[in-house]
């Protein structure tokens, strides 16, 4: 099993920027695709973006191509979302999501909001 601690979010005016840090413990973090998910209120929850274990395959939800950006350390068994040129509608809690998957573990998740 591992475990996920979210951090990062806040409160940002459009056009801002925000770095979301997923920290992992538990089982080996570098073998796993891991991904970004969100949940706006009284919405399903949604793909973001995820990562191969090499780093490499970056995948991003058409919604926030071109200003996410997910990238990850194996030393540090942290995953982190970039997010530039936000937007009201990106206002959402923010989960971790490793291995890739429902049957994954999620963390607590964090909470972005972008005020207009």
């Amino acid at each position: 099993q591992v475990q996920l601690v979210e951090s990062g979010g806040g409160l940002v005016q459009a056009g801002g920027s925000l770095r979301l840090s997923c920290v992992a413990s538990g089982r080996t973090f570098r073998w796993y695709t891991m991904g970004w998910f969100r949940q706006a209120p009284g919405k399903e929850r949604e793909f973001v973006a995820s990562i191969s274990w090499s780093g490499g395959s970056p995948t991003y939800a058409d919604s926030v191509k071109g200003r996410f950006t997910i990238s990850k350390d194996n030393a540090k068994n942290t995953v982190y979302l970039q997010m530039n040129s936000l937007k009201p509608e990106d206002t959402a809690v923010y989960y971790c999501n490793v291995p890739l998957g429902a049957s994954g573990s999620w963390g607590q998740g964090t909470q972005v909001t972008v005020s207009s």
